[in-house]
């Protein structure tokens, strides 16, 4: 395998349109949070139980749910190799630029977790940017090998916990879906009342859903950062084209383990009769999850490859580009769609309204960033948070652009 060339300064269009298709699944997923108070329970919205809302609920977590940040994830370690040759053109130190771009995307984070989405990413991706950090010297062979070590220590764990999950008596479960309806009910109420109620009903979330960050998202997070890592030392995304044999095993992964690896995880999530067949689900879909990932973004590159003189392709770049200021962007038009803030959509929408309602969001963002960069040279909190990592007020106005 060839040696990687230097970078030129410009950015690389493929990033930028991937991290644009990311930010669509992640709204896709995302919106159901807004919708239905019911989301991550483990239980079926009583309000949507039809066949159409199942069917629905079950695409999304075939095709979406625990993917696209995943490839978010690999992207941002892909990044990370991006940010190591900007400080090295400006001629400034690698690590204080990061340390300062991490802590500014954990206080971006921490606001958007307390006054949007609970389920907030970033706080997670700022704190793993520092293990990143410190490992980002680690070759390419070590990092898959950790990569692969993190997922399937996720695996096991959550294997563990649906065996034990099994053994609990037939009461337990359902004294648990009695505590889970009640808990639905009450953060229903919450989002509906006002702002403040909204505020306080995050804070209270975020003291639970800790556990979720910390032994789901969290190591396989990490371990797709890894990924990116050692694919940005190869430039692979550089060189896409160099690297046709591995984009098709990639698709092979894919549609061998990782789809019906998905459609278990997607069937023990909505049809599932047991909290122990759903938890043993999502230790499938964990495992099977990364394979996908890789599958779409094979599949991304190879369609990219049609469309790049397209204006499609170009709207998605323009997206990505602006990928922190799109994904607060749909947060915050989520927030008012469904919680007191604005409309208190929350539980009356169904899921295919969700979906539908995802796309059109996402519909508006295309256009909306192409006129926004058109006259800045950032996303306006990408603006801001060059102006942490570099330490200096960047440009405002449109003169070229290059990586934060």
């Amino acid at each position: 395998m060839k040696a990687a060339m230097p970078s030129p300064p410009t950015r690389i269009a493929d990033v930028d349109a991937l991290r644009g298709c990311a930010l669509f699944g992640i709204l896709v997923v995302n919106i159901g949070a807004f919708a239905t108070p019911w989301f991550g329970l483990g239980l079926t919205d009583p309000a949507f139980h039809g066949s159409v809302d199942r069917a629905t609920h079950f695409l999304v977590a075939l095709l979406f749910e625990t993917k696209f940040y995943l490839l978010f994830s690999f992207l941002f370690g892909y990044s990370f190799t991006l940010q190591m040759q900007a400080a090295a053109r400006a001629d400034a130190p690698f690590v204080p630029r990061m340390l300062r771009r991490q802590a500014g995307l954990w206080l971006i984070g921490a606001l958007h977790a307390v006054f949007l989405f609970h389920g907030d990413i970033l706080t997670t991706y700022a704190v793993l940017g520092i293990v990143l950090l410190a490992l980002h010297r680690c070759g390419e062979r070590p990092a898959l090998a950790l990569a692969c070590l993190l997922v399937a220590a996720c695996v096991a764990f959550w294997s563990c916990m649906a065996w034990l999950q099994s053994l609990q008596p037939a009461g337990d479960a359902a004294d648990n879906a009695v505590a889970m309806a009640r808990k639905a009910a009450a953060a229903l109420a919450a989002y509906h009342a006002t702002p403040a109620a909204v505020v306080n009903q995050h804070l209270r979330e975020l003291s639970e859903i800790w556990i979720v960050l910390l032994l789901v998202q969290a190591p396989c997070a990490l371990a797709m950062f890894l990924c990116g890592l050692a694919a940005g030392k190869r430039e692979m995304l550089l060189h896409a084209s160099d690297y046709l044999p591995l984009r098709r095993r990639l698709l092979q992964a894919g549609a061998v383990a990782g789809l019906p690896g998905a459609a278990i995880y997607a069937w023990t999530s909505v049809y599932g009769d047991s909290q122990a067949w759903q938890v043993a689900g999502l230790a499938v879909g964990l495992a099977s999850a990364p394979l996908l990932a890789g599958a779409y973004l094979a599949l991304a590159l190879a369609l990219f490859e049609r469309l790049r003189d397209g204006t499609l392709f170009a709207l998605l770049a323009d997206t990505g580009r602006m990928a922190l200021s799109n994904y607060l962007l749909q947060s915050a038009v989520c927030a008012w769609l469904f919680l007191a803030y604005g409309a208190r959509l929350m539980g009356s929408v169904s899921p295919l309204g969700a979906l539908a309602l995802a796309a059109i969001i996402f519909g508006l963002q295309l256009p909306l960033s192409r006129w926004w960069l058109r006259r800045h040279a950032y996303g306006p909190v990408e603006w801001l948070l060059r102006a942490l990592t570099i330490a200096a007020w960047p440009r405002w106005r449109r003169a070229g652009a290059g990586y934060l």
